[in-house]
C-alpha cells in the first residue's frame, strides 16, 4: 500500500512538472516575437546591415531573457529532482512562479523599446524588478517543499544538493533588488548584471561536507 501511495504521489508531481515545462516553453518562445524583419525604403542609409544593427537592443534583450528563462527552467527541473510530493499550497506557489515566468516577455520588450530613450532607467527597473519577484517565488516554493524536515522531498533526497540549493537561493531576491537600484543609474549595466546572475544560478551548488555536519 505504501509503495502504491508513493507511486501516486510521484505521478502527481510529474504532472506538475510537465505542466510547468509547457509554461516555460511558451514563455521562452514568445521572446522571439520581438525579433522583427526591418523594412527599408529608398532613402534608407546603410542598407540592410545598418537596419539590422540598429535593432541591437532587441537582440540583447532577447539573449539575456532567453538565457535567464533557460536557467530558471534548469533550476526548476533541479528542484523537482528532489521534490517527489505535492499538495494544495505547493501547487499555488508553483503557479505564482509560473505567473512570473510568463510575464518576462513583456519587460523584455519594454526594455528593448526604451533602452535608447530617456525612459531607459524606468524600463530597466521594471525589467530587473520582474526577476526580484520571480526570485522570491522560487524561494517560497523551495523553502515550503524542503521545510519541516523536507515535507515534500523524496525520502532518499540528496542532503548536499538540498542544502546547496537553499544556500544559492538565499540571496537571490536581494541580488536582483540591488540590480534594480543599479538600473536607476545605468540600464545597460543592470542588463549585464542580470546576465551574470543567470550564469551564477546556472552553476549547481552542493554543500561541502563540513557544512552538512552542522545540520
Amino acid at each position: 500500500m505504501r509503495c502504491s501511495e508513493e507511486a501516486i504521489a510521484e505521478k502527481e508531481t510529474g504532472r506538475v512538472e510537465a505542466f510547468s515545462d509547457g509554461v516555460f516553453a511558451i514563455a521562452i518562445t514568445l521572446l522571439v516575437l520581438d525579433l522583427k524583419v526591418p523594412r527599408l525604403n529608398d532613402q534608407a542609409e546603410g542598407g540592410l546591415w545598418r537596419a539590422l544593427a540598429m535593432q541591437w537592443p532587441t537582440y540583447l534583450a532577447f539573449v539575456t531573457s532567453f538565457l535567464t528563462i533557460l536557467v530558471m527552467w534548469i533550476n526548476h527541473h533541479r528542484l523537482f529532482g528532489q521534490i517527489k510530493k505535492s499538495d494544495h499550497l505547493f501547487l499555488i506557489l508553483n503557479g505564482l512562479l509560473l505567473m512570473g515566468i510568463t510575464v518576462v516577455p513583456f519587460p523584455t520588450s519594454l526594455l528593448a523599446d526604451y533602452i535608447e530613450s530617456n525612459e531607459a532607467r524606468i524600463a530597466a527597473m521594471i525589467y530587473s524588478g520582474t526577476f526580484v519577484l520571480i526570485a522570491i517565488f522560487f524561494n517560497l516554493l523551495w523553502r515550503y517543499a524542503s521545510g519541516k524536515g523536507g515535507r515534500l522531498l523524496a525520502k532518499d533526497h540528496d542532503a548536499a544538493t538540498v542544502l546547496g540549493i537553499t544556500e544559492q537561493y538565499r540571496f537571490g531576491p536581494l541580488m536582483y533588488a540591488a540590480i534594480v537600484v543599479v538600473a536607476y543609474f545605468s540600464a545597460i549595466i543592470s542588463f549585464m548584471l542580470c546576465l551574470l546572475l543567470a550564469v551564477f544560478f546556472a552553476i549547481p551548488k552542493s554543500a561541502k561536507p563540513r557544512e552538512l555536519n552542522r545540520i
